[in-house]
């Protein structure tokens, strides 16, 4: 258990000047300029389209993050991190998710509002495509890290056929993929994701082996035919009886003996935590309409009720309170 004093609760409190710190240089490019080498400050505003005086102020914060450092005649350097994460056309960059993240402030600003109504706060209309591209790149981001923890972990029991269902750009299809020779794949997203997907499968070389359908999965029929259902992180934005259809679904997707997989920010049945699924619930409370994080007994009667059984946690140490949980579908059971 965490014991607080004041001053870790202050701190806690004002960590928001940290992630503005980062959202602003993120928003202003300011590494990318730095890859191919330090530049004064006057230099480095002129390429990223500063005042001066505001730049220098923000370049002495990310100093003091250890993203940069001064050369001994003042010019700004890149530091290893922020060469390999922040700087625009490296393969890790994270200013992708940096920009879903800066997109959540103003939900988040309005946190107590949502609590006193039980509502979100968010406009609801389809995001602008730069907020889309934030969303997915940043999504691809995340799911190449995690995925290299989980899916060379997983036995598929020489299964061949894959539905990577509500997988954005298909980064997980991705990486089945490669861990399975034999594996084929469909990513089943919004239509909005296939330029983002399209571009991705072209970059890995793998078009002849996943292929892209839109639809929306809460309302569409999915394709069938499948030997494994992957669902990653996207039962949490839904309301409780939505979530339960969508999993149903995707069990009548499998063939009998089907493989289903889910992954979640999944909370503990008693709901004390884990700390990440528990404000990652309030992130759906402020985003969406009736999405929230669902407890691990949640998923698995979820997942009981479409027809799976043998359902168990995969025994991973995954990052941020992320579980994974397995089960075979059997028909007519």
């Amino acid at each position: 258990m965490r014991q607080w004093t004041a001053t870790a609760f202050l701190q806690a409190s004002g960590m928001f000047w940290e992630s503005f710190a980062l959202h602003a240089a993120l928003a202003l490019d300011v590494f990318t300029p730095l890859a191919a080498g330090p530049l004064p400050i006057e230099e480095l505003a002129r390429q990223t389209g500063c005042s001066r005086r505001g730049l220098d102020m923000l370049a002495t914060a990310l100093c003091a993050l250890d993203l940069l450092r001064r050369t001994e005649d003042g010019r700004c350097e890149l530091l290893p991190f922020a060469r390999q994460y922040l700087c625009r056309g490296e393969a890790a960059y994270l200013g992708y998710m940096v920009g879903h993240h800066r997109g959540l402030v103003p939900g988040w600003s309005r946190l107590a509002e949502a609590v006193r109504t039980g509502r979100d706060v968010c406009d609801t209309a389809p995001p602008p495509t730069e907020n889309r591209e934030c969303f997915l790149m940043g999504m691809r981001n995340v799911a190449n890290a995690q995925a290299s923890l989980s899916v060379p972990h997983i036995d598929l029991g020489g299964r061949q056929r894959l539905l990577d269902l509500g997988g954005g750009t298909g980064a997980y299809a991705v990486r089945f993929c490669r861990e399975h020779p034999e594996l084929t794949a469909t990513v089943f997203d919004l239509p909005a994701s296939r330029p983002f997907a399209e571009r991705v499968l072209q970059e890995e070389g793998l078009t002849d082996r996943i292929r892209f359908v839109a639809g929306d999965f809460t309302r569409d029929a999915l394709p069938s035919g499948f030997e494994v259902a992957w669902l990653s992180q996207i039962l949490h934005g839904l309301h409780r009886d939505t979530a339960a259809e969508v999993v149903r679904k995707a069990g009548q997707a499998l063939t009998d003996g089907g493989l289903l997989l889910i992954q979640e920010f999944a909370l503990d049945d008693d709901r004390m935590g884990p700390l990440h699924p528990a404000l990652f619930s309030l992130n759906m409370l402020v985003g969406t309409r009736d999405g929230q994080a669902y407890t691990q007994a949640e998923l698995t009667a979820f997942m009981h009720a479409a027809g799976a059984d043998e359902v168990r946690v995969l025994p991973l140490e995954l990052p941020q309170g992320c579980r994974i949980l397995a089960g075979t579908i059997r028909h007519g059971r």
